[in-house]
């Protein structure tokens, strides 16, 4: 009786040895049997790239670390996983990978976000694997499933919170009444927010992940110059308060969709009601809510970042890719077939919340009526709060495009009735949307 020949081992390069790449590495050297069973073959990391070799990494071999990035990533492994992140010089490497090879794991949002087009185009060259599970909300299986398990459907909308830091900000704000500025600091004080959360608090982050789901969803090319963003800076716990009092919450979405004419992506603040199941979901977690023609309404759930639980997601995407070494098989390459065109900000259709401090006298609600129906805008609620110099209107609408509603804010700015445009804000979730 013949036994089978094992497979050759499955060769792994790490690009990055920080929080998550050495998470990465000490699961493939604590875990290397399981990985076994799992891949059908060894899988043998060969090396850590990392900026500063002296750093102490508990865990990660220290024979396996180098400082030379660059002669790592064209070395021949079977398979190379980038969490430098940034675009230079993790792009270079990925595509010296490639050329040389070797299948690609990374989690870097920001590359792909800008240039995800040559990564596709050369592993397909190549004849190589490119997965990026890692990429958009951490641990939370996401992207496999968009790209595969509703692969025989057709998504018409996806709604995302998938920053944990602005999250935080947003609850803290919710459930405290605290101002902006108070709870970033605590966020910052917490390793919530880095030093500089610009990042995280203007939308950037929440872009480039909003591009990666549209992408994916759409079956076509958008980047980060694709996505409108706006950032949370400008939410006050005076905006939280009326949001409250309305039965909403606000939350960083990412919002994609589909429309008849094409696809819009846009990041920015935004009222739920609170029995949108996205409206629940507190703290530094994340959570995307996708509705397609068939499987209806689906949401995911779970950690949006970490060191281990991201490297959950790259853990996830690096034993696919194994196995594909194994097998002789491919995994899916870029799909863009639908080549839809990608519209501003301006054509989607979206609700508005205004707060308006007004001057107390007659006439005001019907110049201000005015602007809205003058600019095709119809009125769904307006509350009057407070008399005199504290005189204020609350305007919620019903759907218009958003062009139509920017002209709207922009023509109540200047009539004389209106002392300050105090809050705008777009509504998402409400029934018939």
């Amino acid at each position: 009786m013949s036994s089978a020949v094992p497979a050759s081992p499955v060769t792994i390069a790490l690009l990055g040895g920080g929080t998550v790449g050495s998470a990465v590495a000490r699961l493939l050297v604590d875990h290397a049997a399981d990985l076994e069973e799992r891949v059908g073959a060894r899988v043998v990391l060969t090396g850590v790239a990392v900026r500063d070799a002296g750093r102490s990494r508990p865990g990660v071999p220290a024979d396996l670390v180098t400082t030379d990035a660059a002669a790592l990533a064209a070395s021949g492994a079977d398979i190379v996983v980038e969490l430098m992140g940034g675009i230079e010089p993790a792009r270079t490497l990925l595509l010296s990978a490639i050329a040389a090879g070797s299948s690609v794991v990374t989690a870097n949002k920001a590359l792909l976000a800008a240039d995800g087009a040559s990564l596709y185009e050369a592993a397909g060259r190549h004849g190589v694997d490119l997965y990026f599970e890692a990429a958009v909300a951490g641990a939370i299986p996401l992207l496999r499933p968009l790209r595969e398990s509703l692969s025989g459907d057709q998504v018409t909308k996806v709604l995302g919170i998938v920053n944990g830091t602005t999250n935080f900000i947003l609850t803290k704000m919710d459930e405290e009444g605290a101002d902006y500025a108070e709870v970033l600091a605590e966020a910052q004080a917490l390793g919530f927010a880095e030093a500089d959360p610009t990042a995280d608090v203007e939308g950037h982050d929440a872009a480039a992940k909003a591009a990666i789901l549209a992408e994916l969803a759409f079956h076509t090319r958008v980047t980060l110059d694709d996505v409108h963003c706006e950032g949370i800076s400008q939410v006050t716990a005076e905006d939280i308060r009326a949001a409250q009092d309305m039965g909403f919450v606000i939350k960083l979405l990412a919002v994609a969709e589909r429309t008849a004419d094409g696809v819009i992506v846009r990041v920015h603040p935004t009222m739920l009601p609170r029995s949108h199941p996205l409206a629940s979901v507190r703290g530094a977690f994340n959570a995307v809510f996708i509705e397609a023609e068939s499987a209806g309404e689906v949401m995911f759930y779970g950690h949006g970042a970490g060191g281990v639980p991201t490297a959950s997601a790259v853990m996830g995407d690096l034993v696919t890719a194994a196995r594909n070494r194994v097998s002789g098989g491919r995994g899916p390459g870029e799909s863009t077939y639908s080549n839809l065109p990608v519209l501003p900000v301006g054509a989607a259709l979206t609700r508005y919340y205004v707060n308006l401090s007004v001057a107390d006298k007659p006439g005001v609600l019907a110049s201000i009526a005015s602007a809205f129906s003058d600019n095709g805008v119809s009125i769904q609620v307006v509350r009057q709060d407070g008399h005199g110099d504290e005189a204020g209107l609350i305007v919620r609408t019903h759907r218009a495009t958003d062009a139509a509603l920017a002209k709207t804010v922009e023509r109540l700015s200047r009539l004389d009735t209106v002392r300050q445009v105090l809050g705008v804000m777009r509504v998402e979730g409400e029934a018939g949307e």
